[in-house]
């Protein structure tokens, strides 16, 4: 077996090694169709099953053309204009991963497109029109947009602002990356420009807002900042809020906006009895969601999320009619990001480390920053001692941190002062990490939901480039995960058991 493997690693290393020498003298760059040898496939293929040194083999090519999902195997691989059936079951790369002898083997799946979903242009007979300023808001707003050189719409903005503008209550779901922040934002400050009112409450001194945003953690709040200090927005977490409404310091007699946002986070075990007892404070029941009025006083609701929870129509549903809930998708929801590269490499536990270390060392200076995530925080410190031991220079973010530390962490990885941050699942939901172009998946995450989160951490709309991700794939539930994840690839779906949650929170109708 090990006179086969060499000869196996000859044959595909000498004609490389030729050809790569050839370009080199011509002065040409390697081709795009040359994948990287996973560092536990190379010493395979080098050293027979019994080495354990690292070795020098070379890139494997695969075959020519525009290519779904590139195999290691070529024959597994899967042209983008194959098409697999909705009830076809299609040979999968990873069908053998939990055996042993799979460790080495890898996939990637190829980007489709370049820009990212959210940035295509709106269909020819959209009923929106493809500018902020057709969708009539105020100048202010314009002129701060047209600052910022936003002046098209993504998406979910096209969906979400319009429908929010004229007061709805919403379910607003939309791909990581996609804009989903502005869509929500600016019909809340419209709606406060158009409608300024007095701080009359204020002057008693309690804090008495008009809009209030609800997130999962200090960070989200920090980079969320109002842009007009002047307008009565309050942003919290919902443990900050709970603190404030009992100690008097905080009323929502007045709250007219109130938004969800990272709804599947806030409906973590940790978050639902201060979440309910800060909706129970606001005024969610005093008149049915609609077409807002002068004098209506009533708070219209927005949930936003890319995943949302089962569960969540029950808890919102004792504090405000959910039925009349207006449901905003985007047609990329729960669909893996076509324009970005991802890449699963099945490892033993014992070579994840190695692997990872090859990665940073082959990632330019220039390539921006890295996320590498790991499930726990244990493995986020043991990770980083670790990368001190290699000079590797790099952050940690972990929920073991405290607030003040996670806050300073993060500003100065968004700066770009360190370009490699270890972090958990802390990083994953709503920060902005545009300038992050890989991301690395030490341990493969535990659900569908956490993977998306994770991938959508590139290729987001304001990134220069769409980015990769490359994950470790080691366990045997790692794999069931995996094999969901290359089946949505090769059908073109969506992830499964990702749509229950909305669909029980769309209106029925007769």
């Amino acid at each position: 077996a090990a006179m086969a493997l060499n000869r196996a690693a000859m044959a595909v290393a000498f004609p490389l090694r030729r050809l790569a020498a050839t370009r080199a003298a011509a002065g040409a760059q390697p081709p795009d169709n040359v994948v990287r040898v996973p560092w536990a496939l190379r010493l395979r293929l080098q050293r027979g099953t019994q080495g354990r040194r690292r070795g020098q083999g070379e890139a494997a090519a695969v075959g020519p053309g525009k290519l779904l999902l590139r195999s290691r195997r070529p024959e597994l691989s899967q042209p983008r204009w194959q098409t697999v059936g909705r009830w076809e079951q299609p040979q999968l790369v990873s069908a053998g991963w939990k055996h042993r002898k799979a460790c080495g083997d890898y996939f990637q799946l190829e980007p489709s497109q370049e820009a990212a979903p959210a940035l295509q242009a709106p269909p020819p007979d959209a009923r929106q029109g493809p500018s902020f300023a057709e969708m009539g808001l105020q100048p202010e707003l314009l002129a701060g947009l047209e600052s910022l050189s936003l002046g098209r719409p993504t998406a979910v903005q096209r969906l979400a602002i319009p429908a929010l503008r004229r007061g709805r209550s919403a379910l607003c779901a939309a791909e990581t990356g996609s804009g989903k922040t502005l869509a929500y934002l600016l019909p809340l400050l419209d709606g406060l420009l158009s409608r300024p009112e007095g701080p009359a409450v204020e002057a008693a001194g309690l804090a008495s807002p008009r809009g209030l945003v609800v997130l999962p953690s200090r960070e989200l709040a920090e980079q969320l900042r109002a842009p007009a200090p002047g307008l009565a927005v309050l942003l919290g977490t919902p443990g900050g809020l709970r603190e404030a409404l009992r100690r008097r310091f905080l009323v929502l007699e007045r709250l007219r906006w109130m938004v969800l946002d990272e709804a599947d986070a806030l409906m973590d075990d940790s978050f639902a009895e201060p979440l309910e007892e800060i909706l129970a404070h606001a005024p969610l029941a005093a008149g049915a969601p609609g077409p807002a009025g002068p004098g209506e006083a009533r708070t219209q609701v927005v949930v936003v999320g890319a995943t949302f929870p089962a569960g969540l129509s029950q808890t919102l549903g004792r504090f405000t009619d959910v039925g009349r809930f207006v449901t905003l998708t985007t047609q990329s929801l729960h669909r893996l990001p076509p324009h970005v590269q991802q890449k699963f490499v099945r490892l033993k536990g014992q070579d994840k480390l190695l692997e990872l270390l090859q990665l940073l060392k082959e990632h330019p200076a220039s390539g921006g920053a890295v996320l590498i995530f790991c499930n726990s925080a244990s493995t986020v410190n043991w990770l980083g001692y670790i990368l001190d031991d290699h000079k590797i220079k790099h952050l940690r973010l972990q929920g073991q941190m405290s607030a003040a530390a996670r806050a300073g962490i993060f500003a100065s990885f968004q700066k770009g002062d360190v370009s490699v941050l270890v972090c958990t699942d802390l990083a994953s939901r709503g920060l902005d990490t545009s300038s992050v172009q890989l991301v690395v998946n030490y341990d493969f995450p535990d659900t569908l939901q956490d993977y998306l989160h994770r991938v959508g951490r590139v290729g987001r709309v304001g990134s220069k480039t769409p980015g990769a991700v490359v994950s470790f794939v080691t366990h045997r539930w790692d794999v069931d995960l995996v094999q969901k994840i290359e089946t949505a690839a090769r059908k073109r779906t969506g992830l499964p058991g990702m749509d229950s949650s909305i669909t029980e929170l769309r209106p029925k109708r007769g």
